[in-house]
């Protein structure tokens, strides 16, 4: 069973997603905050596997929520989503900065909010092709572009290669077939460039690969 905490400052907003993730056998809304203080208290106290942050809310926002439980050592299997009314939203690239593994538009379809919490669940990032790769390209290659950061010296070419095939939106999967390398491997890589850079999921790996010059906006 997934667990999950809703926060945002509209009780409609929650009680929408509610119903909606509460219609499967394999989510549980187990808490529901109006802003990101309660948020990041809830999150101490029910631990929940997945938390939907809206981004903008009172006292305290989505971003400084997402810090505060990114910066949590006891918090580390809650993987924070980030709710927002707009596909580029500069606040949203700041909550990947933060620690947020992905964010979902609120018009998204209740097939993929479901889809999108399993993923997240799993630890992987809600990187979608049309919405989270645009706004990564739009918020972090804008200035100019710098030398590759600290810790790409240290991973392997073939970790080089992975990372950025991640950073281009793709699943473990396709880069097995795209390097006819096994899943398993494909896994490998990536746990170990996780921890070389110092990230704790698959969106600040996109999120370093392009701050460090690995990977340019349009390169494929």
């Amino acid at each position: 069973m997934i667990r999950v905490l809703l926060a945002d400052d509209q009780p409609l907003i929650r009680a929408g997603f509610r119903a909606l993730l509460e219609m499967t056998d394999d989510i549980t809304v187990v808490g529901e905050a109006g802003n990101g203080g309660e948020a990041v208290e809830m999150c101490r106290a029910l631990r929940p596997d997945v938390a939907l942050l809206d981004v903008r809310m009172p006292i305290m926002d989505g971003i400084q929520a997402t810090r505060r439980i990114g910066a949590d050592p006891a918090l580390d299997s809650v993987r924070v989503v980030i709710l927002t009314n707009y596909a580029l939203d500069e606040y949203v690239f700041a909550a990947l900065r933060a620690g947020a593994g992905g964010f979902l538009v609120k018009d998204v379809e209740p097939a993929d909010l479901l889809q999108s919490v399993r993923v997240a669940a799993r630890g992987e990032a809600l990187l979608s092709p049309s919405v989270t790769r645009r706004l990564i390209e739009e918020y972090v290659a804008t200035p100019p572009r710098p030398a590759p950061g600290p810790g790409l010296e240290r991973l392997t070419d073939r970790e080089r290669e992975v990372l950025s095939l991640v950073a281009a939106g793709m699943s473990n999967e396709e880069i097995a077939d795209h390097l006819t390398i096994s899943h398993a491997t494909v896994k490998t890589h990536v746990s170990r460039t996780m921890g070389k850079l110092g990230a704790r999921d698959r969106a600040q790996l996109v999120v370093h690969a392009y701050e460090s010059g690995l990977v340019t906006p349009g390169s494929r």
